[in-house]
């Protein structure tokens, strides 16, 4: 079916990215996988290229659009491109909202240009080795020093964790913490105490650099408390829904191009000297496939174009996520098992998307808690 969400301007954009794509991030992709870390080059090259700050005030150097529909883009062409190292939605759709709707005019002034030319890259520090999902469980503490908070403890699994120069972070402000009781304070590189751990050895996405940090009586100033005070359960909760977005149109656009994949694939394999796409089997798990990701891509072009015009709600943002995530797994399970042996080996994208796809379901909330909001919200 023929998609109807998007504008020539967009697809003009389109073509933008998969420029950048081949020029700045496919030659050099291998190495960086190798290295566990990408270049800077790259996000710098970004900024050069308008990828960077989309939806930030043309005043401080970003697009000065939020129109959702060039986030996805960019999130289905690096999909497309088996990408997901150069981690730019998350800046972009994740931190980026954090910054262009909490932050001071003079915060804006200070971080903002830098966020849309690659020279500050970002990073969100929420989960703690014994907090994930659970706010509630958060451990890490700010201390009131009159000029400065006193920031004291450690987060863990946090994306752009090596490479970030701004991190925003996630501390109990009062004693009892949870709702009422957390903040989002500023940490910037160089601050005396921030130390960053290991760079986590993970199944997928290698290059995408993921690290523990600690932070050890590290001062921050005053005026790097982002937002109200005690307020950051409601900032989080405010922005998780274009977050889940982001990661459900990278899950269906991660679908549909197994599908595309395994499908010239099993037309060229043969086996007992004929294609594998004539054996009825066959047949039927690419139709099953197709017709799944046909269903799926109609209702999340539906929740883009919702996001976009600023109605879509947090239930179906959460059916969003679980469902194209969910997908995503048993369509990279399925096309890695129609590819045989071959599918086992690193050198075919099947492989790479089986593990570099598998925390889909896990980050930005798993499936298991999307489907309690789900159910809460039908329930009570």
């Amino acid at each position: 079916m023929k998609r109807q969400i998007f504008t020539d301007e967009h697809e003009a954009f389109r073509r933008t990215v998969r420029t950048f794509l081949a020029k700045e991030v496919e030659p050099h992709y291998e190495q960086w996988e190798k290295d566990g870390i990408v270049s800077r080059d790259a996000w710098l090259a970004a900024g050069r290229q308008g990828l960077l700050g989309l939806a930030v005030p043309e005043e401080y150097g970003g697009g000065g659009n939020d129109d959702f529909r060039y986030a996805a883009v960019l999130h289905e062409e690096f999909t497309r491109a088996g990408a997901p190292g150069l981690a730019i939605g998350l800046h972009n759709d994740i931190i980026g909202p954090y910054l262009t709707s909490l932050a001071t005019d003079e915060q804006k002034r200070r971080w903002l240009p830098g966020f849309c030319s690659g020279e500050i890259i970002t990073a969100i520090a929420m989960t703690e080795p014994g907090a994930g999902s659970d706010l509630q469980g958060i451990r890490t503490t700010a201390e009131d020093r009159g000029d400065h908070w006193l920031l004291n403890g450690s987060k863990t699994f946090i994306s752009n964790g090596i490479l970030a120069d701004l991190v925003i972070v996630v501390a109990k402000t009062t004693p009892e913490g949870g709702a009422h009781g957390l903040s989002l304070l500023v940490v910037e590189r160089g601050a005396e105490g921030f130390e960053r751990g290991r760079n986590l050895d993970k199944i997928g996405q290698k290059s995408q650099d993921t690290a523990e940090l600690f932070f050890n009586d590290v001062r921050v100033p005053k005026e790097n408390l982002l937002g109200e005070l005690n307020g950051a359960f409601i900032h989080l909760m405010t922005n998780l829904a274009q977050e889940r977005m982001a990661i459900a149109v990278a899950g269906i656009a991660a679908a549909e191009h197994l599908l595309e994949i395994t499908t010239e694939y099993v037309k060229e394999r043969e086996a007992f000297g004929r294609p594998l796409a004539w054996l009825q089997h066959i047949r039927f798990e690419i139709a099953e496939l197709a017709t799944e990701c046909a269903v799926t891509r109609a209702f999340l072009d539906r929740c883009i174009t919702d996001h976009t015009n600023g109605e879509l709600d947090a239930v179906h943002a959460s059916m969003a996520k679980w469902w194209a995530t969910e997908l995503q797994k048993r369509a990279a399970d399925r096309c890695l098992q129609l590819h045989g042996g071959y599918g086992y080996m690193n050198e075919y994208r099947v492989a790479r998307a089986f593990t570099d796809g598998r925390i889909q379901t896990i980050y930005g909330g798993t499936t298991e808690i999307m489907k309690e909001i789900i159910g809460r919200s039908l329930l009570g």
